[in-house]
């Protein structure tokens, strides 16, 4: 039998369903950095790179407050991007005093191929999993997206 048919109704309550869930996707989050293109970089790097991708070119500014730190704080993590070739400041269109940061190609390369390692290890994982445990995640997972977004 497997772990998704030993819940309890005590396990589903709200606080130690959270508890679990708290520490089952810090789990899977780490386990998951490590699948990765390049060891030469760190996870905010990463981070910056994977919010340009997804996100297109943006200030400095912009990517501190998505990321949470201060604008000096991005601008050493945006200048080691610069310096590994992996992303470049460009000037703004529409405010000359701003610039932009935006990938490069070898940028766009590793992001893709960092997210194709992460989806194939855990496909690989999803995989060895009957087919309602799978079934049990893809609720789950549809259930974890509308809670972040709330």
């Amino acid at each position: 039998m497997t772990y998704a048919h030993h819940m309890t109704s005590a396990r589903c309550r709200p606080a130690p369903l959270a508890a679990e869930l708290r520490v089952g996707a810090m789990r899977l989050a780490r386990r998951l950095r490590r699948e990765r293109s390049s060891t030469d970089i760190t996870d905010t790097q990463y981070s910056v790179l994977a919010a340009l991708d997804r996100r297109g070119p943006q200030t400095l500014r912009a990517l501190a407050d998505h990321e949470n730190v201060q604008p000096p704080s991005m601008t050493r993590t945006v200048t080691a991007l610069e310096e590994a070739g992996l992303a470049r400041r460009t000037p703004h269109p529409d405010d000359g005093r701003q610039l932009l940061v935006v990938l490069t190609e070898a940028g766009t390369r590793h992001v893709h191929e960092t997210r194709r390692r992460r989806d194939a290890w855990l496909a690989e994982q999803l995989a060895a999993l009957s087919l309602d445990d799978r079934a049990a995640l893809a609720r789950a997972a549809a259930l974890l997206q509308e809670i972040a977004t709330r």
